[in-house]
């Protein structure tokens, strides 16, 4: 499979081990990418990857000086870090259940050239709230991109639904996103980052939230 899976790491160390370790249970040989977003937890989290990169085969950390937000993250891993054709994001907040599911992924998308991402579809307002009125997304939490066809998108950003924009365009260009019931394979807490620190989304967040509620 050419496919490298991406996690980024704020502050949880926690969570990570068991994100971390339940992954590689079932992919020892999957290269893995733990992109550290500048973490203040007085080494814990960097002590934390290195251990990863000694213990499990193709395991590597990235350690970012500052936090510069989930979907910038993303969007560094993949236009620096991430060397294969397909990109798999796993939140650090995930325990993985069983295997199977990158061998599934990567036959299907590979198969059709029009596919640029998989897992878990919802549809979301321009504000990045759930709208059934509203355009496909996938889930970030458990998500497969096709690194190539990323580049020519605008890319992931710092805000709620940092995919917004970029699956937007994909669309527009006639870029599938194809569902895949990925949580049949991986248990998400949600919200295991933000519940301990935000979003940090500042007033932006704020505004989105209130142009929201007023259905703008």
């Amino acid at each position: 499979m050419d496919i490298t899976t991406v996690i980024i790491n704020f502050q949880t160390p926690d969570l990570l081990d068991r994100a971390v370790r339940s992954f590689k249970r079932f992919y020892p040989e999957t290269p893995l990418i733990i992109i550290d977003n500048g973490s203040k937890d007085l080494g814990q989290s960097k002590k934390l990857i290195k251990s990863f990169g000694e213990e499990f085969e193709s395991t590597e950390g990235v350690f970012l000086e500052t936090n510069i937000f989930h979907g910038p993250a993303m969007d560094l891993a993949i236009k620096e870090y991430v060397n294969t054709k397909y990109v798999f994001f796993l939140d650090s907040d995930t325990v993985t259940k069983k295997g199977g599911f990158l061998e599934e992924m990567d036959e299907i998308i590979s198969s059709e050239r029009e596919i640029y991402g998989m897992g878990e579809i919802i549809k979301a307002n321009k504000r990045g709230y759930k709208s059934e009125t509203g355009k496909e997304i996938l889930l970030t939490p458990y998500m497969l991109i096709n690194t190539d066809l990323y580049s020519s998108l605008r890319p992931f950003i710092h805000h709620g639904q940092p995919t917004l924009h970029n699956f937007s365009d994909a669309a527009s260009k006639g870029f599938m996103l194809k569902a895949y019931k990925i949580s049949d394979y991986i248990d998400h807490i949600w919200r295991g980052t933000a519940d301990r620190f935000g979003y940090g989304l500042g007033f932006k967040g704020k505004l989105d939230y209130l142009l929201n509620k007023l259905g703008l």
